[in-house]
């Protein structure tokens, strides 16, 4: 029997799938992403295996079609966990695009569905280490960042196309951008009676990770993961532990924070194991 609670998971790729396998169970699950191609390929797997999923197309970097998902997970029934895995690597897009979807998208998703989320729910939303490590960021920028009106955040001096011209910049930027903003999102979905938190993964056994180590960037990604403490890559069901402890009742006192699941490369860093490396 499927029970009245609602999740909701933007990003149907490893870490999303992942997620809504973890905590679909007797849930009725909105899943949704811009690829209909994996979204309908996770959506009848886990269809196959008993779970009741909906599907729903959806572009981040849009109000009307964030709105839009909104709408739908609030008309379905009260929505009492959402998790946003959806996002970009530099492997893939250019500064451009990769803002739009990691920059943009996360504040928007942030937005809208701060006013369905039901009382007692709660948000998580998937950032990265690189928004430890990359980019060093002042005070101004920082809360630029944190508190500008999303549909303004791509004119910023510092994140507007003529100066974001690297995508592994874009990257990082984008990523602390998202801690930035839960923390922010946190006091506002906290009048509501609702929590939000953000995960920084480290390397993640996912396609996207793949396509890293098929890049320019396969030394940097080994380098991280030999002097991390895990001497792993993570795997997406790391991720999902993470998103159910901080999506369930264990972690009702927990909001506004980043939870950093790396494997220990953060620490490496930090104590000069290696360099400061350009972290996917």
């Amino acid at each position: 029997m499927v029970s009245g609670e609602g999740l909701v998971v933007i990003g149907s790729g490893g870490m999303g799938r992942a997620i809504a396998r973890r905590l679909g169970s007797g849930r009725r699950v909105l899943l949704a992403d811009l690829d209909e191609n994996t979204l309908e390929s996770t959506a009848e797997s886990m269809r196959s295996d008993g779970h009741d999923v909906t599907t729903r197309r959806v572009d981040v970097s849009s109000r009307e079609s964030v709105a839009e998902l909104a709408r739908t997970a609030a008309e379905l029934g009260p929505v009492t966990k959402l998790a946003h895995t959806a996002g970009l690597s530099p492997a893939r897009s250019s500064a451009s695009v990769i803002l739009r979807v990691n920059l943009l998208g996360a504040a928007l998703v942030l937005e809208e569905f701060e006013r369905v989320v039901a009382e007692g729910g709660a948000g998580v939303v998937i950032s990265s280490m690189a928004g430890h490590m990359n980019p060093p960021l002042g005070e101004a920028q920082e809360e630029a960042l944190a508190g500008t009106p999303a549909e303004e955040l791509l004119g910023l001096p510092f994140t507007a196309p003529e100066a974001v011209t690297d995508p592994g910049h874009a990257y990082g930027l984008s990523k602390r951008a998202n801690q930035l903003r839960v923390r922010r999102a946190a006091v506002s979905w906290g009048e509501r009676g609702t929590r939000v938190n953000s995960i920084s993964p480290g390397v993640i056994s996912t396609p996207m990770t793949r396509e890293e180590l098929n890049s320019e960037h396969l030394g940097a990604v080994c380098a991280m993961v030999d002097a991390s403490a895990a001497d792993r890559p993570g795997t997406p069901e790391d991720i999902a532990a993470a998103a159910a402890f901080l999506l369930g009742p264990e972690a009702t006192f927990v909001s506004g924070t980043d939870l950093l699941v790396d494997g220990g490369v953060v620490a490496a860093v930090r104590a000069g194991r290696l360099g400061d490396p350009q972290p996917e």
